[in-house]
């Protein structure tokens, strides 16, 4: 399935930050929801700052334009205060991206494990993330810092447990 590009993509303007507020905001909003789209297409959880700009979000070879390394910064604080990145460095050089929140893959984990009948069953969070039964299912290859993100937002509502285990760590579901 290939990426679909939003219209404001092929539309130079797009690559140069706006001076009016008005039109900053929105054009901030569709940087921040084309990233995020990208990503989540792309089942991206980390961004190197410098590669970022060589990447197909931020370069448009057909059109030749690219967004300046201060607008990428822009668009990731951005991103940042909405909750959807994390700095893994103090330098900001690189960042965990959140197309989707932990609370929000938290609650479709539960949701799987309702929907077949394995509450009061222990997993190992390979068997969650990478096992045959969740093959097919978007948390499927699901990065362990995030997997371990949702299932504490799980655990924080006492549907789950993390445990430690022999081989590393598990969930056992309520």
């Amino acid at each position: 399935m290939n990426f679909e590009w939003p219209w404001q993509y092929n539309f130079p303007p797009f690559f140069t930050l706006q001076p009016n507020a008005d039109t900053r905001q929105k054009q901030l909003a569709a940087w921040c929801s084309l990233a995020l789209s990208y990503c989540r297409h792309h089942k991206l959880y980390t961004l190197d700052v410098m590669e970022a700009q060589e990447s197909p979000v931020f370069n448009n070879k057909k059109i030749e334009r690219k967004l300046s390394m201060e607008a990428i910064q822009v668009v990731f604080e951005e991103l940042r205060k909405k909750g959807n990145l994390e700095w893994l460095d103090k330098n900001k050089s690189r960042c965990l991206v959140m197309w989707r929140r932990p609370e929000e893959w938290g609650k479709l984990i539960y949701q799987w494990v309702s929907k077949n009948g394995m509450v009061n069953s222990v997993f190992t969070l390979y068997e969650l993330s990478n096992g045959d039964d969740t093959e097919g299912e978007e948390f499927h290859s699901l990065e362990e810092w995030m997997l371990l993100r949702s299932l504490q937002t799980l655990q924080t509502d006492g549907k789950a447990e993390i445990i430690t285990m022999d081989d590393g760590k598990g969930v056992k579901f309520f």
